[in-house]
């Protein structure tokens, strides 16, 4: 009758614990080192072997009842403090978490670093200029005549250079309407020989579902000696094989006519179109994706190159363009409209990786 009693004090004592604190207080105070049952199981060797066999097996059943109850103890005062955590603040943690907004790289953004990466393979650097550009540059140094029809103001925005409109002595500025006078900058600064590629924003007037006011242009220049146009569609056709990931692909050059190229040649990429949609490499069809040529040696004298030396080819293409070739995207119009959900569609993760401008500028 009195080891009951004592086995009830017990419980009593770890089911009275009010924090699982408490309950490890009583725990210590029972089965510490100094603990009343563990005072108890080490009295079993001053005992004789008749007592030991009878108080043994009691004082082992009442060490592992108080084990069974100290953890089941401990179950009911954890949950009840998570419970009354969740009452306590404002933060529901059994509520599924928001959707993390990650940012997007642009696709011109995307397709100018993979163009930028595949010509510095070839021994490009990239070079820069200012987009507001003077009429000589942007074209008198291009070898492009006054009365071309890229010099009106219907395909040009000029910046006048006064309050009183288009002065006859004072020559205007433009925005740039293509990234050629970079190179005539570069070869002014650095002379020759020289390859470089000449990435970003140009201006003209036209809008519709394949052209827009600002839009995003690379333009290549390689200037040496003995440079033919043999070595310009090795280049072209490189650069193609590896921006649309493909192990061998079809150009074609046509005879046509640029200022700043002589001989002048537009290219053309074979293609076909299957259910609606532009397969690249293979078909019967052919698509313009720019225009080359050998660098008129208008521009190298005007460049302060001697033209009687040195000759070599340059190229330029759409960088929206060749996006919208290789990522299927129907309207130019579309990148710059500021549409969430066409980035959200069309955008690229962001890759862990050193900025290529900054690498190949530098």
């Amino acid at each position: 009758m009195e080891n009951e009693v004592e086995n009830i004090k017990f419980l009593d004592l770890v089911r009275g614990a009010l924090s699982v604190d408490d309950l490890e207080q009583a725990r210590i105070s029972l089965l510490g080192k100094k603990g009343e049952i563990t005072n108890l199981m080490r009295s079993l060797g001053q005992m004789d072997v008749k007592e030991r066999k009878v108080k043994s097996p009691q004082y082992n059943r009442l060490k592992q009842t108080l084990e069974q109850a100290i953890k089941e103890k401990r179950d009911t005062l954890l949950k009840k403090e998570i419970e009354a955590r969740m009452d306590a603040e404002w933060l529901d943690i059994s509520q599924d978490p928001r959707e993390m907004n990650t940012g997007l790289v642009h696709p011109v953004s995307r397709v100018t670093e993979e163009i930028v990466s595949i010509f510095s393979d070839l021994g490009f650097s990239v070079a820069e200029g200012p987009q507001i550009e003077s009429d000589w540059y942007n074209f008198d140094s291009l070898n492009i005549p006054p009365d071309h029809p890229a010099r009106q103001e219907f395909d040009t925005f000029y910046i006048n250079p006064d309050d009183n409109g288009r002065s006859e002595n004072v020559s205007p500025n433009v925005l740039r309407t293509h990234t050629s006078p970079v190179q005539v900058r570069f070869m002014e600064k650095h002379g020759a020989p020289c390859r470089i590629i000449a990435p970003g924003r140009v201006y003209r007037s036209d809008y519709d579902l394949t052209h827009t006011p600002m839009f995003h242009q690379i333009e290549g220049l390689a200037i040496g000696e003995g440079i033919s146009m043999s070595n310009l569609k090795w280049v072209l056709v490189e650069f193609c094989k590896a921006f649309f990931e493909l192990d061998s692909i079809d150009l074609r050059f046509r005879a046509s006519h640029f200022p700043f190229t002589e001989p002048s040649a537009e290219v053309d990429i074979r293609c076909s179109w299957v259910a609606n949609s532009l397969v690249v490499g293979k078909g019967d069809d052919w698509m313009e994706i720019l225009g080359s040529g050998m660098v008129h040696p208008n521009v190298l004298e005007a460049a302060n190159v001697d033209s009687t030396k040195f000759q070599g080819f340059a190229f330029g293409m759409g960088i929206d363009r060749l996006a919208m070739l290789k990522y299927g995207m129907p309207d130019l119009r579309s990148f710059f409209d500021n549409d969430i959900r066409w980035l959200k569609h069309y955008g690229f993760a962001a890759e862990k990786s050193s900025n290529l401008y900054d690498k190949l500028s530098g």
